[in-house]
């Protein structure tokens, strides 16, 4: 795998020139293509080269677009597949890459029913944000109507990754401050999550101290420094859940974005605080293998807080500066009202993996309570 590089343009340019890639299909976003400059660059590199280009249309992973995906790419038979974009678009290639277009592909995700998957080709994930870490991680998010799946194998990490910090240099703010934050939970999450380990935490806390450094920076003044720090940081969160998976802010997440259009790391951020609290306030119910009080102070070092009300504090003041609204009646979300449907799509595989058992009446006391 393709690691950092100090000079990321020659290392791409060698590894698109190996003889072997000899029909490429590219994997993008309609805007984040052109305005991120990878049309350019890769156009320039792939000159000699079978190219063939397939811009995702929605804005998060759906079914029937993955299925076009992975038709498209079956018949086209590219020796290797470049994805350039976000989270959205890296999860569509790693899954079009192992899912097998011969079976009922929601049977397949809903009942993580593989078979003896392998990978169709080779995967090469280019991130053109900084939050996921998707160019690294063993899962992939699907939308199935307004509910929430996750595909999860191994096979699906990429062959190379590259990060280019041109690319996210030129993404907006808004989405800069979403992408961000997810990174930021990402790796908080993981510190507390059941199924953390010591190399997961490592790689958690690596992450929390670059983002914590850069990600106001990297949103007011935008430089080749920070977007790159800001990239390592996502990079390294991605690996840190790729092995504890994420926890109860990023299992409520999801309606928020399904039905409300909320980008995920802005929908990630709307009830971080309110878990941390809640676990951290029964954390002598924790049934963790590890101790928990010690993971929460991990979490309030790195953050230079002492506790749970300055960590409360601290990324409050992190959201409000990152422009990331946490008013629900400012966002157009009527919480009481629609309960029932928020409710409905929190994803319980994410839930399985709070630190303290949480039921469906607990987030609805967290959420009445905001």
């Amino acid at each position: 795998m393709v690691n950092f590089s100090n000079n990321t343009f020659s290392t791409l340019k060698k590894l698109l020139n190996q003889k072997l890639f000899k029909k490429i299909l590219i994997i993008s976003g309609k805007k984040s293509y052109f305005a991120s400059g990878a049309e350019k660059l890769i156009k320039k590199i792939l000159k000699d080269k079978e190219t063939y280009l397939l811009l995702k249309k929605n804005k998060y992973p759906e079914i029937k677009e993955l299925k076009k995906i992975i038709l498209y790419t079956r018949r086209i038979k590219p020796d290797l597949i470049i994805a350039v974009g976000g989270g959205s678009v890296i999860d569509y290639a790693k899954m079009a890459n192992i899912l097998n277009p011969e079976k009922n592909l929601t049977k397949q995700i809903i009942n993580s029913d593989y078979g003896k998957i392998k990978k169709f080709t080779k995967l090469l994930a280019i991130p053109t944000t900084a939050g996921t870490g998707a160019e690294v991680t063993s899962n992939a998010v699907i939308y199935m109507g307004k509910i929430k799946f996750s595909v999860e194998s191994e096979l699906l990490k990429p062959n190379y990754f590259i990060i280019i910090p041109e690319f996210v240099l030129k993404v907006g703010k808004t989405l800069k401050a979403s992408s961000g934050f997810d990174a930021i939970s990402q790796a908080i999450e993981s510190v507390i999550s059941k199924k953390s380990t010591k190399e997961s935490v490592e790689f958690a806390l690596k992450s929390l101290r670059i983002s914590l450094k850069y990600f106001l920076e990297h949103l007011k003044n935008p430089t080749i420094t920070n977007s790159y720090n800001m990239c390592v940081a996502a990079n390294y969160s991605g690996k840190a859940i790729s092995i504890s998976k994420t926890t109860a802010p990023h299992a409520l997440s999801y309606p928020f974005t399904a039905h409300y259009g909320i980008s995920h790391g802005h929908a990630v951020s709307l009830t971080l605080n309110d878990f941390l609290k809640f676990n951290f306030e029964n954390i002598q119910h924790s049934n963790c293998k590890f101790d928990l009080v010690k993971r929460y102070k991990k979490i309030f070092n790195v953050s230079n807080t002492l506790n749970i009300n300055e960590l409360n504090l601290f990324i409050n003041r992190i959201k409000l500066r990152a422009g990331l609204e946490n008013n629900f009646s400012k966002l157009g979300i009527n919480i009481k009202d629609n309960l029932p449907k928020i409710l409905s799509g929190v994803n319980d595989q994410r839930l399985s993996n709070n630190p303290i058992e949480i039921t469906k009446r607990d987030i609805k006391n967290i959420l009445l309570k905001k």
